[in-house]
């Protein structure tokens, strides 16, 4: 995986675009009217309504320059290709922590799309560098700030 490839799932290639597609069509519209209402109030200098407008305006062009890289870039990731004997990204897989006998469910995913509220996790993450090629029944060690957890690789499947 090299460092000018950004690998996706399919449902991360989506949100990419979808959020590209809201920001050219309907953001930009919004940020147009927002731009003509604070000009038609006069003195450009001083009008706080015109440059904040301005700003949300350059912010918003920054994050499609942004988007249209990534998707420059993306290699999307075929879930029916994923071998369910190894970890790869795209694969979901259910651990068991071994300290705490807790079960934990993560999806193996691009950096572009790791969120960890929703379980899902970057291949580039500690824990998911470690799980990357394992097999069901390894044990996996993960150095974090509180020492190294152990957990033990249940169960691998495809989304």
């Amino acid at each position: 995986m090299s460092k000018e490839e950004l690998i996706l799932t399919s449902e991360g290639l989506k949100k990419i675009e979808d959020e590209l597609e809201e920001l050219k069509t309907v953001k930009r519209k919004e940020l147009s009217q927002r731009l003509k209402v604070a000009i038609s109030y006069g003195d450009l200098k001083e009008n706080s309504e015109y440059h904040s407008a301005k700003d949300d305006q350059a912010f918003m062009e920054t994050r499609i320059l942004q988007l249209e890289r990534m998707l420059k870039i993306a290699r999307v990731v075929d879930a029916s290709s994923l071998s369910s004997g190894k970890v790869s990204v795209g694969s979901v897989v259910i651990l068991n922590d071994i300290e705490f006998s807790e079960k934990i469910e993560y999806q193996i995913v691009g950096p572009a799309e790791a969120d960890v509220a929703d379980n899902k996790i970057s291949y580039e993450s500690p824990l998911g560098q470690e799980l990357m090629g394992k097999k069901v029944g390894d044990i996996i060690n993960v150095n974090a700030p509180v020492g190294i957890i152990k957990y033990e690789l249940l169960e691998i499947k495809a989304v």
